[in-house]
């Protein structure tokens, strides 16, 4: 139970509006050896003018003007990924959707990485309810500054740490990554 998780990249995505192509801003934790290694955050423009979201992350089409697109930014920060055998994420199912979706859009091919929802663990290993990000972070003393998507990110690599230290919790990762 001493040993750590595989290598994982946790990531958050803020989106412009509901759309899962209007990413405008990423976060990215690498974790190796059960440690922190890498933690970025890049804006990205989105190719949507409709920003319907800047009032919950903050992100409005002036904060994204001069920033790249989405296959400039991936293809920057994709080789974060290489070695990784899972993604993890709050809420995976959002942030899988916009990762598939901006590499479709940006003609690029989607990281064959599986997703671990730290949401799902939350719930499994703690029983956490609700399980927003900002609740789960509570219960489990993790500093966040919500919709920061490096915080969020951050947030997401700490749960699935605490997690993993928990035989229902690795055994849950285990599970969703396919070792089980």
């Amino acid at each position: 139970m001493n040993d750590p998780p595989p290598t994982f990249v946790a990531l958050d995505f803020e989106t412009a509006n509901r759309s899962p192509r209007s990413a405008v801003a990423v976060g990215l934790v690498r974790v190796d050896g059960g440690a922190v290694t890498t933690t970025t955050m890049e804006l990205i423009r989105p190719t949507t003018r409709r920003f319907a979201n800047t009032s919950v992350n903050g992100i409005g089409p002036q904060d994204v003007e001069h920033a790249a697109g989405f296959g400039e930014v991936w293809m920057r920060l994709g080789r974060w990924v290489d070695g990784a055998r899972f993604f993890a994420a709050h809420n995976a199912g959002f942030d899988q959707e916009v990762l598939l979706a901006c590499c479709e859009r940006a003609g690029l091919p989607s990281p064959r990485v599986p997703f671990v929802c730290t949401m799902a663990l939350a719930r499994a290993v703690w029983e956490v309810y609700p399980t927003r990000l900002p609740d789960v972070c509570q219960r489990l003393g993790i500093e966040l500054r919500h919709h920061e998507a490096s915080s969020d990110a951050l947030a997401c690599a700490r749960i699935v740490l605490a997690a993993w230290g928990t035989e229902v919790g690795r055994r849950m990762v285990e599970r969703m990554i396919g070792l089980r």
